[in-house]
């Protein structure tokens, strides 16, 4: 009983809720991040090189077996070094997006930071007291 307790405290802070609501938005940004990199920016550049497809670039290190159906018999053995490459530009891109995001967040930190407080009416009002009191 004591350990469902303890789990319940964790899970209820405010730290493990908002690490939860990063995670979730996170992979919803990678998924948004993965599609601009597949279906927008790796198109020109496939045809800026010849109009090659990295998904489709591999070694190939064993051919598949096939019957005389065409039929798979065992499948062959390549290295996939095109999805490599894909998710390297995928990794660059949203690593880039993020240090975006958190410069700008840091850099609102720092204003916020920056700025000093109004003080209140009864803050002025014990200065002047403050103040009065030292010139007597």
């Amino acid at each position: 009983m004591n350990l469902l307790k303890e789990f319940r405290e964790f899970s209820l802070k405010g730290n493990a809720i908002d690490l939860a609501v990063g995670v979730i938005i996170g992979a919803a940004f990678g998924k948004i991040v993965s599609s601009i990199v597949n279906d927008i920016i790796m198109p020109p550049i496939g045809l800026l090189v010849g109009g090659m497809d990295f998904k489709s670039l591999k070694i190939i290190m064993k051919n598949p077996v096939t019957d005389t159906t065409g039929k798979i018999l065992s499948e062959g053995v390549t290295i996939n070094y095109g999805n490599f490459l894909q998710t390297t530009f995928d990794f660059l891109i949203i690593a880039f997006c993020v240090f975006l995001l958190v410069k700008a967040i840091n850099k609102f930190k720092r204003k916020e930071e920056n700025k000093s407080p109004e003080p209140t009416e009864e803050v002025v009002v014990l200065r002047e007291i403050r103040d009065a009191l030292t010139k007597k």
